[in-house]
């Protein structure tokens, strides 16, 4: 794993390489598991498109030449025996590419054009660069020629079918920068080289990784790699985004879902408090009229069909502990009312008539959309949306006494226990928590680690039921951590989803319970374990419980804030 991104490289194939701010990325990874060739100018703007190819050409022959990437947070080149070209980003919408004895062909990744389909090329007759204008995602692709020659053009206006691109060259080497923008800008001056643009690019992610990974080197050997994984997943507010904000990934998991960002946010929080700030709040920017929060939301989409579970005030009371000063009064009344609003959607929307209870409608409103819990029964009363909701009532209580309500806290107070021993009286069967359909009344019980979930309620919790919850949770645990299904479980599968692989969320809610309810030796094992496997496997969205292979999405945040989050709070008690 890299220690310095000036001198160690990450593999791009798994992630992307891009800056802060930026709404693309540069990666072979052009759709969901799918690696092309070449390297693609990848962006996220109306979903995520691959725009722009960029293929290395041979000085001599003018074929494809074959070459090597290295990747640090700092630069991207393309490496050859004949020579090299270079990436930086100059800004979050602008890049520069230096080439030196290799040429560059610059292509729409999609040949085909429709009249709403495909990317269209023509040269601007204002300042002479050459455009891509792309239909996918409704931008421009400017390319300004700094040194060299365009040695082809082919395909200007040209429609349909029509091969379309740009070759680069030049026997002193050339240089281009391509800028992201909407319809027109001020013709391109450089700033200064392309060296000070990498200087600026290293320097920014330097400020930001030292802010928010202060670690030792030997003690968290990925955290500047996390630290990387977080900055470059970060876009600037466009769309429905009003803050900036930290994507689940700058592969196809573009998204920010109403749950993953908590993590994000209890990560950035100690070096970043305005951005872990924003992160807390991006998705209560679109609480409905009921209180709920959507599903998922990005630049050009918010989703209600489903929620996810209601783990903020859990995540509010860590962040507060972990923000380096105090939430403004303001701040604090803004979020105490969004978080009672979306409190009451579970305790009133989600809880039937006579019910003590709130359900779910799906597993995807757990967050764990195919875990054993749901294979019976969809619409379920589980014991882990009480413990939330309990958690939640409690923060609202604590935010409550410092806004001076204390008639308001009590009551708080009084709906969270209340909850609490509905929950201990309907759910728990003496060994661990069944789920409970609220239509059909059927009791069930699968071999889950969401069903051990509950241990979040930490110090509220009896002690014997503490100690048969940490009995069951140990039993999840293999050599690289917290297997969502049982490994023994006829239903488990390696690369099952929450049927069995190791997710950070589920690792960090269950460490801090165990933690907090006495039980430690359990909770540092499952900390050591969990970074020890990003440490060796990277930050992929889950893993394999058994061999500990990275699974899916390969540059998650939520992942690489679960490993920051560990990692800090390890070296705060040492």
């Amino acid at each position: 794993m890299p220690l310095n991104p000036d001198r160690h490289a990450f593999a791009i194939q798994e992630i992307p390489f891009s800056h802060q701010g930026s709404w693309f990325n540069i990666s072979p990874v052009v759709s969901q598991h799918t690696r092309a060739e070449d390297l693609h100018l990848v962006s996220h703007q109306n979903g995520m498109h691959a725009v722009l190819r960029l293929v290395p050409l041979h000085p001599v022959t003018g074929e494809r030449a074959e070459t090597v990437w290295k990747t640090t947070p700092t630069t991207l080149d393309w490496e050859a025996d004949s020579g090299r070209i270079s990436l930086v980003y100059e800004g979050p919408d602008t890049v520069r590419l230096r080439g030196e004895q290799l040429g560059l062909a610059i292509t729409p990744a999609d040949r085909e054009l429709t009249a709403f389909t495909g990317t269209y090329l023509y040269r601007d007759p204002v300042d002479g660069s050459y455009q891509f204008t792309s239909y996918e995602t409704g931008r421009r692709y400017r390319v300004t020629l700094l040194t060299g020659v365009v040695a082809g053009s082919e395909g200007l206006e040209g429609l349909a079918g029509a091969e379309r691109r740009l070759v680069l060259s030049g026997q002193a080497g050339w240089e281009v920068v391509i800028e992201e923008i909407d319809s027109a800008r001020q013709p391109y001056t450089a700033p200064a080289d392309f060296d000070a643009a990498a200087a600026a690019h290293a320097q920014s992610f330097r400020e930001f990784a030292d802010a928010v990974a202060p670690l030792p080197a030997a003690e968290a050997p990925a955290a500047e790699l996390a630290a990387y994984v977080l900055w470059s997943a970060t876009v600037r507010p466009a769309g429905f985004l009003r803050r900036p904000a930290v994507l689940m990934s700058k592969h196809w998991m573009d998204k920010v879902w109403s749950w993953d960002h908590c993590f994000n946010a209890l990560a950035l929080a100690p070096g970043v408090p305005d951005l872990a700030w924003d992160q807390l709040h991006i998705p209560f920017d679109h609480q409905d009229e009921t209180g709920a929060l959507p599903d998922s939301l990005t630049h050009s989409e918010i989703l209600y069909n489903f929620v996810k579970p209601p783990i903020h005030g859990w995540a509010l009371r860590r962040l507060r502990e972990r923000l380096p000063r105090p939430p403004e009064p303001g701040e604090l009344e803004e979020t105490y009312r969004r978080l009672g609003r979306w409190t009451d959607f579970w305790l009133q929307a989600r809880t039937a008539p006579e019910e003590g209870l709130p359900h779910y409608q799906h597993g995807n409103d757990s967050g764990w959309d195919n875990a054993t819990t749901f294979d019976d029964r969809r619409v379920l009363i589980t014991a882990d949306l009480a413990a939330f909701l309990v958690l939640q009532l409690a923060e609202l209580a604590a935010l409550a006494e410092d806004l001076g309500d204390t008639e308001a806290a009590t009551r708080h107070r009084g709906r969270a226990d209340g909850l609490q021993d509905a929950l201990l009286a309907d759910l728990w069967s003496g060994a661990r928590f069944h789920s409970r359909s609220p239509l059909s009344h059927d009791l069930r019980t699968s071999r889950s680690l969401l069903d051990l979930m509950p241990i979040v309620l930490g110090e509220r919790l009896p002690s014997d039921i503490a100690d048969r919850l940490a009995e069951g949770i140990a039993a999840h645990l293999t050599p690289h951590g917290l297997a969502t299904e049982h490994i023994d479980s006829p239903h488990y599968e390696p690369d099952g989803y929450w049927r069995g692989p190791i997710w950070a969320p589920a690792t960090v809610l269950i460490e801090d319970g165990l933690r907090r309810s006495g039980h430690t030796g359990l909770a540092d094992d499952i900390s050591y374990r969990f970074r020890a496997l990003c440490e060796k496997s990277g930050f992929a969205e889950n893993f394999d419980a058994v061999t500990g292979e990275g699974l899916r999405d390969r540059a998650y945040t939520w992942t690489a804030a679960g490993y920051l989050l560990l990692a800090d709070d390890h070296h705060r008690r040492a």
